[in-house]
């Protein structure tokens, strides 16, 4: 957890210092008052007070009171604002490192336990600072000062004051060990708490369409119930110690008065009056002792839990991404060859490779297509040239280079993704099609008005703000056919020298499919396209064709090629299409 408290900034550092500084005011002043309070008790009890007493110690108790209250008001200020900018830095830390990760690196952690750790993680590290800081910082410096200020008055209750620490901290400490695993716990349970809202909100419409809203309910229901039984137990536990601290603090007053009666009735007479301004300020004292401790149980609450929190937060952190990229290669080349050689590919955990020795190349303005049975590895394989996976054996080059070797800038620019799932982010139009180009793009740039031409967009122009109509989260206030185009317009708008195209003609019609394609091949010369789909139609008219079968490839070559010489592809073909239209 101290390892987290390096991603402080200077000026939080300083303002923590000026925090120490008014935490120390703040109890010397507090300790300051039973000086005041003794020396009035001992006037009184010695019969020789005069109201010239009384206003000079009530107001410098006054204005110790006074002068505590602001330093406090401060000091609870400049903690609210170290919290707030730590868990800002935390965030953003944690922002920088998860985009830096790769899918595997994201699967390996998985989406909803890095929800967590960016929210609710560090929620509990800024409690820690917000709430426990002021506490942690005073707690220790009021207990040490109170008992060096008592240690002189009286060995009798002095040792009565160390049993009550020593009972409370041995009854705090217990009481953690016996918490911690579970704090744990309900981090991990959160993560899939999470991951079932995450689950069901995601997959809402097919709930719905095969009546399982019940079904779900039971799934969140058995989360739900074990992080509730979990915090019910970590909450009665920590809920025993404020009874214990408040029989503890009553047991030390009796047990100080007590003691101070049986003083006294051995003392002279002429002490008596000092023995009992004594007795009134040592239970002052002891009380701030054990008021000390009681602060430190408030933390102590916390502190477990914080404490899995910083270790998953450290993990996210600390864990370099299985991806590195040279920071600097030159030029972004114009054109783009790419060649597989002996490539094979399996996922993190995986048994087998899902791709197997695989060798074929793409020539440069060649439009090249993938066509398979689900789940025979053609997603797996597009993923590989952007390099969202790294192969597990052999080498994808681009112009003759492993893609290893270029800068993820260049890789980037060389490389644009239409994914086999169109993802739209909130906004407008506008900046979903201008996605990543890190430039303002006028309303009226031709190249806006070409990507939606090309990707068949027309309905975008029917709408009331044009390219400035509102897209929704995830695109949902559009059909999926809109959101298909809107993704292609995205990729053909950044003119890459490769443009993949993963399976995001599937929820077009026919008559649009093949306007996509032929303005693609058309208006988008010099650019290498390659894509995947299932279609025959779609993939026919195609330089290149590659059928896939389980991996492996079965044939590659120009659709009359494959008709005749690929089994595979033959019967995709008789699977959609007559023999006469073939």
């Amino acid at each position: 957890m101290l390892k987290l408290l390096k991603y402080l900034t200077r000026q939080d550092r300083m303002s923590m210092a000026a925090c120490m500084c008014l935490v120390v005011l703040q109890v010397w002043l507090d300790l300051t008052m039973p000086d005041y309070t003794q020396a009035l008790t001992a006037a009184v009890s010695a019969g020789n007070i005069s109201m010239q007493d009384v206003l000079r110690n009530g107001g410098m108790m006054l204005l110790c009171a006074m002068g505590s209250m602001a330093s406090s008001i401060l000091c609870g200020f400049l903690t609210a604002r170290i919290a707030a900018s730590y868990a800002r830095t935390l965030r953003e830390k944690l922002f920088d490192r998860i985009t830096d990760f790769s899918d595997a690196d994201i699967g390996r952690f998985t989406v909803a336990s890095l929800i967590t750790r960016t929210t609710n993680d560090v929620v509990q590290m800024q409690s820690l600072i917000a709430i426990g800081m002021q506490l942690l910082i005073k707690a220790p410096i009021t207990a040490v000062w109170a008992i060096l200020k008592i240690s002189s008055a009286s060995v009798e209750w002095t040792q009565a004051t160390m049993i009550t620490v020593a009972v409370i901290v041995s009854f705090v400490a217990v009481l953690i060990l016996i918490a911690f695993p579970r704090f744990r716990k309900i981090q991990k349970l959160t993560d899939a708490l999470n991951h079932a809202t995450e689950e069901n909100l995601e997959g809402v419409r097919v709930i719905r369409a095969f009546n399982a809203e019940a079904y779900q309910a039971r799934k969140f229901e058995q989360v739900n119930q074990d992080i509730t039984r979990n915090h019910l137990f970590t909450a009665r536990a920590m809920g025993l110690m404020f009874p214990v601290m408040s029989m503890a603090m009553s047991g030390l007053t009796l047990a100080i008065y007590w003691i101070g009666a049986y003083l006294m009735n051995a003392a002279p007479i002429l002490q008596r009056a000092t023995l009992i301004g004594n007795m009134t300020a040592y239970t002052q004292y002891a009380i701030q002792v054990v008021m000390s401790f009681m602060m430190l149980v408030a933390i102590f609450i916390i502190i477990p839990r914080v404490m899995v929190s910083a270790g998953r937060i450290r993990e996210v952190l600390e864990t370099e991404p299985s991806m590195r990229f040279p920071e600097n290669d030159g030029d972004i080349p114009s054109g783009a060859r790419i060649e597989f050689r002996h490539v094979s590919f399996s996922y993190q955990n995986g048994e087998e490779n899902c791709l197997k020795d695989l060798n074929f190349t793409i020539e440069p303005g060649q439009t090249f297509a993938i066509i398979g049975a689900t789940g025979c590895g053609k997603t797996s394989l597009v993923n590989l040239i952007p390099r969202l996976y790294d192969v597990t054996e052999g080498e994808v080059l681009i112009n003759g280079r492993d893609i290893r070797t270029y800068a993820q800038k260049t890789l980037e620019h060389l490389v644009s993704v239409a994914p086999q799932k169109a993802m739209l982010f909130m906004g407008d139009v506008k900046s979903n099609i201008t996605y990543g180009c890190g430039e303002d793009i006028p309303d009226d740039s031709p190249r806006i008005r070409e990507a939606l031409d090309i990707a068949q967009a027309g309905f975008v122009d029917e709408l009331p703000l044009g390219v400035h109509a509102p897209v929704a989260q995830g695109g949902t206030n559009f059909s999926g056919g809109q959101k298909q185009r809107l993704s292609i317009a995205r990729a053909v708008f950044r003119r890459s020298p490769v443009m993949i195209f993963d399976d995001t003609f599937s929820a077009l019609d026919f008559q649009t499919d093949m306007r996509v394609r032929q303005a693609i091949h058309d208006r988008l010369k010099g650019c290498t396209s390659i894509l995947v789909a299932q279609r025959i139609g779609t993939v026919r008219q195609a330089d290149q064709i590659l059928v896939l079968d389980n991996g492996s490839i079965a044939g590659i070559g120009r659709h009359e090629e494959l008709l005749q010489s690929c089994s595979v592809y033959r019967e995709i073909a008789l699977s959609q299409l007559r023999e006469e239209e073939l």
